[in-house]
């Protein structure tokens, strides 16, 4: 059985060794992973008298998300609900993507722009009950950053992460984990330029992200991104590990319009 242990809730290990489903960035589109989940093989129910969501995943299999559960799309809270369910039963791990972190600020009372989407999750949520939105806030401040799976060979990080910071916590790998670098300098759209930190990677372990949206995912130097842009259009992507398989199901809709502009990666050699 695996072992894992939570680092103060910032990182966490296990020598789980899969098959793991990880899927890229939901963003609010809740019908969309269902329509996954249950294409990967998983029978997903709701309860109403319990009010949980009922999981059953196919043998062995554990889902793992990179993040950005919510924002910009149809129901954020519902996607909260299940992945919630999912990881408290068990049947899932999530590290916390930036969407999920601000969320998270807004929710304990920061002070943060309410927009790029966390204007529709707040709508959504002042329909929920305060229990509800307290469970939320509590399973949002427990998120790792990034977790270590089959004795560190995998890692899961919202917008990746170099080797040489692998299993190791403080803020600024907490930042990387979340935002990714950048050169400090803006687009024309206003946004942050990001360094393609995947072009460089040397690293043994794989590493499977998000946070940017790709036209497809593609393998880059041991990394891979799906984060395939369900909420713009796109559609919702999952690897299979070990096994490498994609899996993928069209966006019933776009629910929002992409700043910036999809990437599109030539594989690796």
């Amino acid at each position: 059985m695996a072992q894992i242990k939570d680092l103060s809730g910032y990182l966490v290990h296990t020598t789980a060794h899969g098959p793991f489903d990880i899927i890229g960035d939901v963003h609010g589109c809740f019908d969309e992973l269902v329509e996954l989940l249950q294409q990967l093989g998983y029978q997903v129910n709701f309860d109403k008298k319990e009010s949980r969501f009922n999981v059953t995943p196919p043998a062995n299999h554990k889902a793992v998300f990179v993040g950005d559960l919510v924002d910009r799309g149809p129901d954020s809270p519902k996607v909260l609900h299940l992945v919630m369910d999912m990881v408290e039963a068990k049947q899932a791990f999530c590290v916390s993507g930036n969407h999920d972190d601000k969320l998270y600020r807004k929710l304990i009372g920061r002070n943060v722009q309410v927009r790029h989407g966390l204007e529709f999750t707040m709508e959504q949520l002042s329909h929920c009950s305060a229990a509800f939105i307290l469970r939320v806030r509590d399973f949002l401040a427990n998120l790792p950053h990034h977790i270590l799976l089959d004795e560190g060979r995998l890692v899961i990080a919202h917008a990746g992460l170099a080797e040489h910071l692998h299993g190791r916590h403080n803020r600024s790998v907490r930042d990387l984990c979340l935002y990714g670098p950048t050169t400090g300098e803006t687009d024309q759209h206003g946004l942050p330029v990001r360094l393609d930190w995947a072009a460089k990677y040397t690293g043994h372990a794989i590493v499977v992200y998000g946070h940017t949206p790709v036209y497809e995912p593609c393998w880059r130097n041991n990394t891979i991104n799906i984060d395939t842009g369900c909420v713009f259009g796109g559609k919702l992507t999952s690897l299979l590990y070990p096994d490498h398989v994609i899996t993928s199901v069209e966006a019933h809709k776009a629910y929002s319009e992409s700043v910036r502009p999809f990437l599109q990666y030539r594989a690796s050699a």
